[in-house]
């Protein structure tokens, strides 16, 4: 399965997402921050096939994350995460840069589905397009 960094200051959503994840196989690691999430991507190299991150976080945002992991790793999928109608509107600037936004609240059967949509080949749009559509 995959490798995913999971970028999410609220504790109890990051528990919530890593634990849904794990239960379909993925290896999943914890950033609380969007800081502590590029300490992690730059000591590991980049090696994750996901980031999964909140947009509003202290500190650096989830667009600012999304924004420095393109720039060192520019083939690492990214897909965000909000509650905040204005921070979605913001993050499709970055429709160049992220696979997508999943808006708060979600059900763990929807983070499983965008996370394993978003795990396929990015050149794959059309499920994409039609969560953005469809939700």
């Amino acid at each position: 399965m995959a490798r995913i960094l999971i970028a999410e200051d609220e504790a109890g959503v990051r528990l919530l997402v890593a634990r849904a994840l794990r239960m379909e196989g993925h290896e999943i690691v914890m950033a609380e921050d969007g800081e502590m999430a590029i300490d992690i991507l730059a000591e590991e190299n980049g090696r994750f096939d996901l980031i999964l991150s909140d947009i509003r976080m202290p500190g650096m945002t989830g667009i600012e994350l999304a924004y420095a992991a393109r720039s060192a790793f520019p083939d690492l999928p990214i897909l965000l995460m909000t509650g905040y109608a204005e921070q979605r509107e913001a993050a499709e600037d970055l429709c160049q840069i992220i696979l997508g936004v999943v808006d708060k609240p979600f059900t763990l059967a929807e983070i499983r589905m965008r996370v394993a949509v978003a795990l396929r080949d990015p050149s794959a749009d059309e499920d994409m397009f039609l969560m953005r559509r469809y939700g």
